[in-house]
C-alpha cells in the first residue's frame, strides 16, 4: 500500500518505520528540516529501541522516504496517518491546531480518494470535526480513528505485534483497508477491533486513565504502609497474585510522567467538564501522581533537613522511564528543581537522556560520564528510574564513593533488609523499616 505519515515524533516515525518494514511504500512527512535530513541519513531524533536498525533497513530497501513537501506526501499515497503532537493547553484540554493544519493540508493536495487516520491522541469529536473540513473537497476523503497504544521503551516491539488494534469508522470500505493494512501484524489471532470514531477516541483515553489510576491507586498504599509499617513490595505481590487485577502497574514509585499519561489524563477531565461531568476517579489518579513526584524529594528534607547548601547528591536516572531518553514530565526534573532550590549540588547520570537533560538543566548540574562518577562525593545516592543496569550495581564501591552510605530508591529495587546487612541508610517508597 501507498503510506503517508505527517509527524515524526515517536508515534509518527514508529509507525512509518513498522508499516515500510510490512513491505508498503512509506513517505513521513515534517516541517523541521533538520529533523527530516537526520532521517534521511539513517540518524532517528529520539531513543527507542530497535528504531535506528529497521530505519537504516527500510531506507536502504526504498521503501521508506522522508520530506518537508506535504504535496508530494499526500499526492504519492492512499492512507495518510495524522501523527501530530497534541500538547496540553493551559486549561488541560487538547491542542488541535496540528492536527486540523494536517487534514486542511489533506484536503488541498488531494489529487484522488484518501484515507485520513487519526493517529494522534484526540478527544471525542475530532474525527467529526475533521469529516466537516473534508466534506466539500473534490476527492472522496475518509476519516478514519486509529489510536495508538505504544509503552515508549518497546514501541516497535508493541506495533509490530500488538494486543489490539482499534479501527474507528463509519464506513465498510475503510474498515476492510485499514484490515488488510494491519493483517500482517495480528497473525497471532489478536483482534482488530472496529467501532465508531467517538467509541475509538474514547477508548484511548480510557485506557491511559485506568492505568493511571491504578499507578497512583498503588502510590497511595505505599504511602499508607509507611504510615503503619507494612512493605508495600509485599502487598503488592499479595494482590497482584489476584488474576483480576494483575501485576502491571502496580510497582510503586515516585509517579508517572510522559508525554502520555499527565496529557491525556489532564484532557480527559477537561472533556468530562465541558460536558458538565466531574471525573472524580482520574482527577483525583492526576493529583495523587502531582503529590507522589515531591515524595522522595520529603524524605530527603526529612533526613538533612530543608537546608541543603552543603549537600550534594547523586541521581541514577532521568527519563521519566528506562529504554527511552524521553524527560517529558519526568518526576526526575521536580525532584531535581527540588534539590537546586533548597542550595543542592546535583551530579546525574541516565544511559540516553543526558542531552534531553542538558536542555532542562543547562549548566545548572553536573552530567557524570558513568553511573558511579555521578556518586563521587556525594551525600546520598537518589535512584529515580528503574535501568536495568542499575538493578546489581557494587555496593561495596557506592560505599566508598559516597561520603555517607544513604540510598534514596525511588523505584523500590533493592531490598531494604540487604541495605542494612551493608550498612547503607536506605529509604524506598512504602519499604518496611528493617
Amino acid at each position: 500500500m501507498k503510506i503517508s505519515v505527517f509527524g515524526t515524533g515517536y508515534v509518527g516515525l514508529v509507525t512509518a518505520v513498522c508499516l515500510a518494514e510490512s513491505g508498503n511504500e512509506v513517505i513521513a512527512v515534517d516541517i523541521d528540516e533538520n529533523k527530516i535530513n537526520l532521517l534521511k541519513e539513517g540518524i532517528p531524533p529520539i531513543y527507542e529501541k530497535g528504531l535506528e536498525e529497521l530505519l537504516k533497513w527500510n531506507l536502504k530497501n526504498n521503501r521508506l522516504k522522508f520530506t518537508t513537501d506535504p504535496a508530494l506526501a499526500v499526492e504519492s499515497s492512499h492512507i495518510i496517518f495524522i501523527a501530530v503532537g497534541t500538547p496540553s493547553n493551559p486549561d488541560g484540554s487538547c491542542n488541535l491546531t496540528y492536527v486540523f493544519d494536517c487534514v486542511n493540508t489533506i484536503k488541498k493536495y488531494a489529487n484522488n480518494e484518501k484515507i485520513i487516520v487519526i493517529k494522534s491522541t484526540v478527544p471525542v469529536g475530532t474525527a467529526n470535526k475533521a469529516k466537516e473540513i473534508v466534506k466539500d473537497s473534490k476527492h472522496k476523503i475518509y476519516v478514519c480513528s486509529n489510536p495508538e497504544f505504544l509503552k515508549e521503551g518497546v514501541a516497535i516491539e508493541d506495533f509490530m505485534k500488538p494486543d489490539r488494534v482499534v479501527i474507528g469508522a463509519d464506513n465498510d470500505y475503510v474498515f476492510e483497508v485499514m484490515r488488510e493494512l494491519y493483517a500482517p501484524f495480528v497473525r497471532n489471532e489478536k483482534p482488530i477491533i472496529s467501532m465508531d470514531n467517538e467509541s475509538a477516541e474514547m477508548t484511548k483515553y480510557a485506557a491511559n486513565a485506568l492505568l493511571a489510576v491504578k499507578i497512583s491507586f498503588m502510590n497511595e498504599i505505599a504511602l499508607l504502609c509507611e504510615k503503619v509499617n507494612a512493605d508495600v513490595e509485599m502487598v503488592r505481590k499479595g494482590v497482584g497474585a489476584d488474576y483480576r487485577i494483575g501485576y502491571q502497574f502496580l510497582f510503586p514509585g515516585v509517579g508517572f510522567g510522559g508525554s502520555c499519561f499527565p496529557k491525556d489524563v489532564r484532557a480527559l477531565i477537561h472533556l468530562a467538564e465541558e460536558n458538565d461531568f466531574d471525573l472524580m476517579i482520574p482527577k483525583s489518579a492526576y493529583n495523587v501522581n502531582e503529590r507522589q513526584k515531591r515524595h522522595l524529594l520529603n524524605k530527603i528534607f526529612d533526613f538533612f533537613g530543608e537546608d541543603l547548601s552543603d549537600k550534594t547528591f547523586g541521581i541514577w536516572g532521568l527519563s521519566f522511564k528506562p529504554n527511552t531518553d524521553d524527560m517529558r514530565e519526568a518526576p526526575s526534573i521536580v525532584i531535581i528543581n527540588g534539590l537546586l532550590s533548597a542550595g543542592a549540588k546535583v551530579r546525574a547520570f541516565d544511559p540516553k537522556a543526558m542531552e534531553e537533560a542538558k536542555k532542562i538543566f543547562g549548566e545548572k548540574i553536573y552530567y557524570a560520564e558513568s553511573d558511579y562518577d555521578a556518586l563521587s562525593g556525594a551525600d546520598a545516592m537518589i535512584l529515580i528510574t528503574e535501568w536495568q543496569e542499575f538493578r546489581n550495581p557494587d555496593f561495596d564501591k557506592i560505599k566508598k564513593l559516597l561520603k555517607r552510605p544513604v540510598i534514596f530508591d525511588g523505584r523500590n529495587q533493592y531490598s531494604p533488609r540487604k541495605m542494612k546487612e551493608l550498612g547503607f541508610k536506605y529509604y524506598g517508597i512504602g519499604r518496611k523499616n528493617v
